[in-house]
């Protein structure tokens, strides 16, 4: 009778965090291409909005809540590993980021008429509020940001017989990384200056992506077997089926 082999606890570990993390990324990405293909079905009678934020007052604002916190919840739950340093703790960072992500969720952007009626857990039209939501905003992107750029760079195993492709995993979280920045950082520009129709609109949705696009990339959601393996992690990984059974869980 052929032996049935199972993975270790470690492993399943391992694959535990990498479906949390392709979760995370593709909730980030399809947020804004969710609300706006929608706004163009008559049935829900909204609009194209001017910001990703502007949609908690539409009726799409389940869909904007919901997604939100359940990124918030995926980010407080994420366990990821330890370091004393604060900035290369993806565990307390992604705890930041998650309760970032509820309260932008949860308390608003201005609405454009304080005549609208404010479904909210403060129902006040208080700028303050409204101040309040950008600063989770920016927060939460910051930390996206540093955890592309920090900490996803961290712990790749050296393999030298396996040359450094442009597009290792590394270069694609750096690229992501400061993505975040600019395009979170042109957020406030194009809220003053107004630089094309719906350009906060498009900046956050740039922002998004690439934030979605490195927790992609980080759980493995194209394989990493094969030329995949090599190219974007330097690793001659094997079929699942082909993997020898070990205690000590892969390295991402």
């Amino acid at each position: 009778m052929k032996k049935q082999t199972y993975l270790s606890l470690s492993e399943n570990d391992v694959l535990t965090f990498r479906r949390i993390r392709k979760a995370i990324g593709y909730l980030g990405i399809s947020l804004p291409f969710a609300l706006v293909i929608l706004s163009l079905i008559p049935f829900f009678k909204t609009s194209v909005q001017d910001s990703i934020s502007y949609y908690y007052y539409t009726n799409l604002r389940e869909v904007f809540t919901g997604v939100l916190c359940a990124v918030g919840l995926f980010l407080i739950r994420y366990k990821g590993v330890d370091n004393p340093v604060f900035w290369k703790n993806d565990d307390k960072m992604t705890n930041v980021a998650g309760i970032m992500a509820l309260g932008v969720a949860l308390i608003p952007t201005n609405p454009n008429c304080c005549s609208d009626k404010i479904y909210t857990l403060i129902p006040y039209c208080v700028k303050l509020l409204g101040w309040l939501h950008y600063l989770f905003a920016g927060i939460f992107f910051f930390i996206l940001a540093i955890m592309s750029l920090v900490i996803f760079t961290i712990g790749q195993k050296e393999n030298k017989d396996i040359p450094v492709s442009i597009l290792n995993e590394n270069n694609i979280y750096k690229i992501c990384g400061i993505a975040i920045i600019v395009f979170a950082g042109m957020i406030p520009v194009c809220n003053l200056l107004n630089l094309f129709p719906r350009s906060t609109l498009v900046f956050e949705a740039l922002a998004l992506i690439a934030f979605g696009t490195s927790w992609l990339i980080k759980g493995r959601f194209l394989g990493d077997t094969g030329r995949i393996g090599r190219t974007l992690y330097r690793e001659h990984n094997t079929k699942a089926s082909d993997k020898k059974i070990s205690n000590k869980p892969p390295n991402n």
